[in-house]
């Protein structure tokens, strides 16, 4: 039996699931960085593509486009050509591919979707799914013959579970098949307004029968039995889903999200809150100042107070909440526009209204931390931690480990490409840099284990000057600058980070028009560069990936 040859190969009719044996084939976890398209591919096998972070559209042939977003998955059959647009969020996503094969006499590859018409997949518990993927792609491209049959199990519990929930028998019982049709058509249409006149009339028979009827099939009055669908699909969304209480009554069929928690906690007998906290699968981490913690497995609803966040965007995370100052001018301040501002300092009223179940600090103040902790669970967090630290532990606590490790991977390898392409373009070895900051009003500092220094001395790149190496082997962020001590700090290409308060741009203005501005080697050389120091002055991930453009171009190299 050959691979599928889609210039060859005859498609099979559609085979029933009976006659199909599924193979597995492969597994890749791929990143994809914002504001960008991937390259059209054509699925060679059935491939399974799950989303576990960002949003963007999958394009299908070249007229249908799906929304996607993290938790969602899509089955493509062999030979359909697909791209990914993300303009967001970093997009992360398993692509996942099989073969299908018909048993019988003559076996051959089966081409067909298996769930013909429904590209986009039903999936819960999502989490479910994941592990299994995640288990999957560990032990990938392993030798181990057992090891083998394990991933192969593995593979057949992970597509059983999609099958379950997304394949329809079309032979339900029907004891009483026209009423039992509105069982459906309520499982279906639970989103709109439903009347028992309206699914009387669908059932063709009269309202005084219809009610009799189906408390004989369900057990419930219609309505109840609505309630609970609606209930029910309302779970859902409160574990998986980031979108506050009144979009979830919304989208699940309540006028309003004051009726729908009373209805929810008639049917379960706790709020929505208590309810998704109660099933939340939950760890515990010990944060930055030694608090041990238990939190969600995977945080849905997380807010992040703290001047890197484009850390956790570039997990594919979106925080429901923050301090928007931090993200003013950044690189990503047009991906969190719906953002929550909780204010800074943290304003505890505020994180509390947006119902927040994990809370990040960038701050080791107690006071600050006793004030939000009973909110939901509370981690400090150093923000000054180097790139590598940060995205790991950030990765543990919003279950985004894999992403951590493929975005830190991929920003190496195109760190040190530019690198390369640089000094083989013009730098000189053993070049020193130095990033200059005014800020509260005349006062100058050295950047060091913080801002625009952590790209400019990342591995491969500038060096720092005596003096600023000083600073780094303190762990200090920034030091201040004596003026008089200038050409001490100033290196080999200076970049001046233009500040935001009118005040101290003034005084770099004035710093500008001095002799001794213009006596250091690096204006003479005509290397020094002006930058907007509220877009580049950051150490997040998102700002050191953009930089990794931006360089090349500031330096003409």
């Amino acid at each position: 039996m050959r691979e599928p040859d889609h210039d060859h190969l005859t498609a099979l009719p559609s085979a029933p699931l009976h006659s199909l044996l599924f193979q597995f084939r492969s597994i890749e976890l791929v990143m994809q960085s914002a504001d960008t398209i991937s390259a059209v591919q054509t699925a060679e096998q059935h491939t399974l593509l799950l989303f576990t972070g960002g949003r963007g559209e999958l394009g299908i042939t070249e007229q249908t486009s799906l929304s996607v977003h993290a938790d969602k998955c899509c089955l493509l059959p062999p030979g359909t050509s697909y791209s990914l647009e993300n303009r967001e969020l970093t997009l992360y996503y398993y692509v996942l591919t099989f073969a299908a094969v018909t048993t019988g006499d003559s076996p051959a590859f089966c081409l067909d979707e298996l769930l013909p018409g429904q590209k986009e997949l039903i999936v819960h518990p999502f989490t479910r799914v994941i592990r299994l993927a995640e288990e999957l792609l560990a032990h990938h491209n392993g030798r181990d013959e057992l090891q083998h049959v394990r991933q192969q199990l593995q593979f057949q519990e992970l597509l059983l579970l999609l099958l379950e929930q997304n394949y329809s028998t079309r032979q339900l019982p029907s004891p009483a098949q026209s009423v039992e049709s509105t069982i459906h058509f309520m499982q279906q249409h639970y989103k709109e307004s439903i009347t028992v006149k309206q699914l009387a009339e669908l059932a063709g028979v009269s309202p005084w029968q219809y009610t009799p009827i189906f408390q004989k099939l369900t057990g419930q009055r219609p309505l109840d039995y609505l309630t609970d669908v609606r209930i029910g699909h309302s779970k859902t969304y409160l574990l998986e889903a980031a979108e506050p209480l009144r979009e979830i009554a919304r989208l699940v069929g309540f006028s309003d999200e004051y009726y729908f928690s009373r209805r929810f906690r008639q049917k379960t007998g706790m709020t929505p809150g208590q309810y998704a906290r109660s099933q939340q699968r939950r760890i515990t981490v010990t944060d930055w100042t030694g608090h041990s913690v238990d939190i969600p497995e995977r945080p849905k609803r997380v807010v992040y107070h703290g001047e890197t966040l484009g850390d956790v965007l570039a997990l594919g995370v979106k925080p429901v909440g923050g301090d928007e100052a931090f993200a003013r001018g950044s690189v990503y301040s047009h991906r969190v526009k719906r953002l929550a501002n909780v204010g800074f300092p943290l304003d505890p009223q505020l994180t509390r209204s947006i119902r927040p179940d994990l809370i990040i600090l960038a701050s080791p103040d107690e006071q600050v931390y006793r004030g939000v902790s009973g909110i939901a669970p509370s981690l400090t967090f150093d923000s000054f931690a180097p790139l590598e630290q940060r995205l790991r532990i950030l990765g543990e606590w919003l279950g985004k480990q894999r992403e951590a490790e493929v975005w830190l991977q991929a920003y190496h390898a195109k760190n040190a490409a530019m690198w390369q392409r640089l000094y083989a373009g013009g730098l000189r070895a053993g070049e020193t840099a130095s990033a200059l900051f005014y800020d509260h009003g005349n006062h100058l500092y050295a950047m060091g284990m913080t801002g625009l220094s952590t790209a400019l001395y990342a591995p491969g790149g500038l060096q720092p000057t005596a003096e600023i190496k000083d600073i780094l082997d303190k762990d200090l962020g920034f030091r201040e600058v004596d003026p008089a001590m200038l050409h001490s700090y100033a290196g080999d290409r200076v970049f001046m980070l233009i500040p935001e308060r009118e005040d101290s741009r003034e005084a770099m203005e004035q710093l500008l028009q001095t002799e001794l501005w213009s006596s250091l080697p690096a204006v003479e050389q005509g290397h020094a560069y002006m930058l907007d120091g509220a877009k580049w002055n950051s150490g997040d991930a998102l700002t050191r990936e953009r930089l990794l453009t931006l360089l090349p171009r500031l330096l003409g190299l």
